[in-house]
């Protein structure tokens, strides 16, 4: 049944394959879309802050721009992907055009695709303006979040045929909002271009008044004395940090050589002992026994003879319980980029275990490193009667997995499954 499942297209594809498009194009006028946003706090100096968030959270933006209002904003994305300075900002005038609703889900069929906008109290969601080349995907999209409670006012296309939208008219918001476009992030703005030619005017005098001092005024010429040879110290390079979907231990390799090494220790059956949960990670398998009527020598010498090297074994004071663990054989580290964002990525895995009829618990989590950079990934939880070879050639299809543990009762014959899939 697992084996015949089908993922879905990944909602992030490189070059013309992606799935969404960089612009639309309203009452003949293009505006950008798709932007990543986030809260903005400090509206007197965002510079820093939007650099910081292009840094650690979108990898190679360099445009920007700010929506002001109750809730101030700025949106972000990479000229790579073919943004432009100085493009119209699409998101902004159809939120402000809308600013009597503080929240509202809206899809309007635009001449590239389908464009979905998400505002939820005053705040365009980091992934709330989005055209999607599929109409399949903005209507999941859409569907999805009207599952979330309070919107006050929810617009689709009239064809959708949804109850409690409304069809309105993209041209009609645009003209009715405020304005913005996109801005280098790296360039000079503002108070602080002023420094900078002020300091530069500064500098400019005293150079001049310099040169005039020593043709002019300069005294007679003193014997040269070598002046001592200043120390050089080097600076300290700023080591590069290694992102952690640069250096996951291979998932294909974990689910394989834990369901080799559980597979193994689960044949090792002394008589009068009974086996625990045996649980698997990238580093080791570790299991017990609980005796119930059986001898300490009895299950010592099952384990000398399974023929498997243990890396630690304990038996308890009483005798009754014995623990061990097994080294994995060195499982190889890969690097695993992440496609999709969170809500995608959330979407996509809830969509693959319906399909196939099986729960799932998902949850995001984050982690701040060393050099304050956020990494964000959504982790998730199952069980089943399935193996981790069955499951190997769904789940690996998921860039950015790292699997976590493995556990296999064998009362049931169940298995557990955590892990966590990086995101955007």
């Amino acid at each position: 049944m697992l084996e015949e499942a089908q993922l879905l297209d990944q909602d992030y594809e490189d070059g013309s394959n992606r799935t969404w498009a960089t612009q639309v194009t309203v009452d003949g006028l293009t505006y950008a879309t798709s932007l990543f946003w986030q809260p903005l706090q400090n509206t007197e100096d965002p510079v820093a802050e939007v650099s910081e968030a292009a840094e650690g959270i979108m990898e190679g933006a360099d445009l920007f721009c700010i929506k002001q209002g109750k809730a101030p904003q700025f949106g972000i994305c990479a000229s790579q992907q073919g943004y432009k300075s100085g493009a119209n900002v699409g998101a902004i005038p159809v939120a402000t055009a809308l600013g009597g609703q503080s929240s509202f889900v809206a899809v309007f069929k635009v001449q590239e695709g389908w464009w979905y906008i998400c505002v939820r109290n005053d705040i365009i969601l980091s992934d709330g303006d989005m055209v999607f080349l599929k109409e399949e995907d903005a209507k999941n999209q859409f569907m999805s979040m009207l599952a979330v409670p309070d919107w006050g006012k929810k617009i689709a296309p009239k064809e959708w045929e949804i109850e409690g939208t409304e069809d309105i008219d993209v041209t009609s918001l645009i003209n009715k909002g405020n304005r913005a476009k996109l801005q280098k992030i790296k360039a000079l703005r503002g108070t602080k271009l002023f420094m900078v030619i002020g300091v530069s005017a500064v500098v400019g005098i005293w150079l001049l008044s310099t040169i005039i001092d020593s043709i002019f005024l300069a005294p007679p010429k003193k014997p040269m004395i070598a002046p001592i040879k200043p120390k050089v110290v080097k600076p300290i390079e700023k080591i590069p940090e290694i992102k952690p979907w640069e250096k996951v231990k291979d998932p294909s390799q974990v689910m394989t050589k834990c369901y080799d090494y559980i597979a193994a220790i689960s044949q090792i059956m002394p008589p009068g002992w009974k086996i625990g949960d045996i649980t698997c990670n990238a580093g080791s398998a570790s299991t017990s026994w609980t005796r119930e009527i059986g001898r300490i020598a009895w299950i010592d010498e099952a384990l000398d003879k399974s023929g498997i090297k243990f890396g630690a074994k304990a038996v308890s004071d009483d005798g009754n319980s014995v623990n061990v663990s097994v080294p994995l054989d060195q499982v190889a580290t890969v690097a695993s980029r992440p496609t999709y964002n969170s809500v995608q990525l959330k979407m996509t895995l809830n969509d693959l275990f319906q399909s196939i009829n099986q729960p799932v618990a998902l949850s995001d989590s984050s982690f701040t490193s060393a050099q304050s950079n956020i990494y964000r990934s959504v982790k998730f939880k199952f069980s089943s009667v399935n193996n981790p070879v069955v499951w190997r050639d769904l789940l690996t299809k998921f860039s950015g997995l790292e699997i976590t543990m493995i556990k296999y009762t064998k009362d049931g014959n169940k298995w557990d499954y955590e892990g966590a899939i990086y995101v955007l």
